[in-house]
């Protein structure tokens, strides 16, 4: 069987991260098969362990299942690591040298999953994917799927001496702390580590129900639940993460969500990163800022971030660190500070920058809203029009790039005149009066988002939903 005519049979096919498609096609034979391809294409040796993990989503356990008979088929071990968070696995992995794969589908909603392929080295790369994508597999008459073993439990161990070993001992002390629990994977290990550095730790709005959270286009509910928690119980912060804890959710002692490019800039600080990969959807404020040296803008995904650190890294530059508008944070390098060493896990995660920022501001004595003053006045805002399929939104742009009339239509006297067209990923229009419209079709899922950039919060907002709505009225 050729995956790349199982990717067209399926509809299971890589995204900006990972395979992704609906559980309904998700079958034991596609995870099977996609599974034997990855450990061709990395050539694991015999006899070796592959490291397997899985969110809270109800298909996960399954679709894992799937996953261990390929990989015992193939005559390697399971080394199963459970419900975790994907960075817990993926740094796991990197230290103990082996490949692993975590089934999960992030932040998308629930009749969706997906696997992450993850090398000894970290994330595997557009190449693997397309070495995957072209690999011939056989499949068994029988035996595509297995029980899984045990979980190991050393996995979750090490992933919270990470951050202990790193951050000072009651760094936290003092700090009241509300986190929102829904269905994260972190929900249990984030409130052991919190409480370890000394915080008190309120849960919220746990359930056993999978709820999709998208860190770049929070909910009107999500945003107005924050502020009445915070108003009610009088929290330092408020806490959460998507499905898989590699994208951070952050809000402040009023309970107002800070946008991701925002936490990675200052988490970024925090650390004394000098050179930065981060895609062209983040917020300007990073290069307005003057705190980096170097910052290299890349398509959106993980897997163009961790190509540009390694470009970095390559070049003999140090002190290498990366993040996403979703908040997901890359460490390029292994960072010091006052004596410390943190290692370097390139590949996203939510626990790192939702400590660096709670420590910065506790050290300094300020609230979290505080942090970001002395940034230069730039804001972003992203929403997302649902059940939008890709073609139709690359055809849109194609129409948009190629006609200005078309253009003109669409936003009007929005913005003004447009005075660059960056086609990196997706269309992004910067404007006359610096204002910035970027549109781009999501690569994990049918949907058309919309990130945009002003002065002021309220013209961000005020961009991305009459952009999007305007969209939505001329293509229904």
């Amino acid at each position: 069987m050729k995956i790349q005519t199982l990717m067209d049979s399926s509809g299971v096919r890589f995204g900006t991260s990972g395979a992704r498609g609906l559980v309904a096609d998700m079958t034991d034979a596609v995870c099977y098969a996609y599974t034997t391809a990855f450990l061709q294409v990395i050539a694991a040796p015999a006899g070796s362990r592959v490291a397997l993990g899985i969110d809270l989503r109800p298909s996960s356990p399954e679709i894992a299942a799937a996953c261990a008979a390929a990989i015992r088929h193939a005559g390697l071990e399971i080394d199963y690591c459970g419900p975790l968070p994907t960075p817990a696995l993926a740094y796991y992995a990197q230290e103990q040298g082996v490949a692993a794969l975590v089934v999960t589908g992030s932040h998308i909603p629930f009749d969706r999953n997906g696997i992450k392929f993850y090398r000894a080295t970290g994330e595997i790369t557009k190449s693997d994917e397309a070495g995957i994508a072209v690999a011939d597999v056989q499949l068994p008459e029988q035996g595509l799927s297995t029980m899984l073993p045990a979980v190991n439990p050393a996995v979750r161990r090490m992933y919270l001496d990470r951050y202990l070993d790193f951050f000072p001992p009651q760094a936290l002390a003092g700090m009241r702390l509300g986190f929102y629990e829904h269905s994260s994977v972190a929900r249990d290990l984030l409130r052991e580590l919190l409480e370890a550095l000394g915080a008190e730790v309120i849960s919220l709005g746990r359930t056993d129900e999978f709820t999709p959270i998208d860190t770049e286009a929070v909910s009107e509910a999500d945003v107005q639940q924050a502020r009445r928690w915070s108003a009610e119980y009088g929290f330092d912060a408020i806490l959460s993460t998507d499905g898989d804890a590699d994208r951070p959710l952050i809000g402040d002692e009023q309970g107002n969500w800070f946008r991701g490019d925002i936490v990675g800039l200052l988490c970024a600080r925090y650390l004394g990163a000098e050179a930065l990969a981060t895609p062209v959807s983040c917020n300007t404020a990073i290069e307005k800022s003057g705190v980096f040296k170097q910052v290299m803008r890349t398509r959106i995904g993980s897997p163009y971030v961790i190509e540009a650190m390694e470009h970095l890294a390559a070049s003999g530059t140090q002190n290498i660190a990366g993040f996403e508008a979703n908040g997901g944070f890359l460490l390029g390098s292994c960072l010091e500070k006052d004596g410390r060493i943190l290692h370097a896990l390139p590949t996203r995660d939510a626990v790192l920058p939702m400590l660096a920022l709670l420590v910065s501001a506790r050290a300094q004595g300020l609230k979290l809203s505080q942090l970001s003053l002395g940034l230069p006045p730039r804001y972003t805002a992203s929403d997302r029009l649902q059940s939008f399929p890709s073609e139709r939104s690359r055809q849109l742009l194609q129409q948009l790039v190629a006609s200005k009339s078309a253009l003109a239509d669409l936003l009007g006297a929005l913005c003004g005149e447009p005075k660059e067209m960056n086609q990196t990923d997706g269309l992004r229009i910067t404007f006359e009066n610096g204002e910035i419209i970027h549109l781009r079709p999501s690569g994990n899922a049918p949907e058309l988002r919309c990130y945009a950039e002003a002065d002021n919060q309220e013209r961000a907002v005020e961009l991305a939903t009459t952009c999007l709505a305007r969209l939505s009225r001329d293509t229904s």
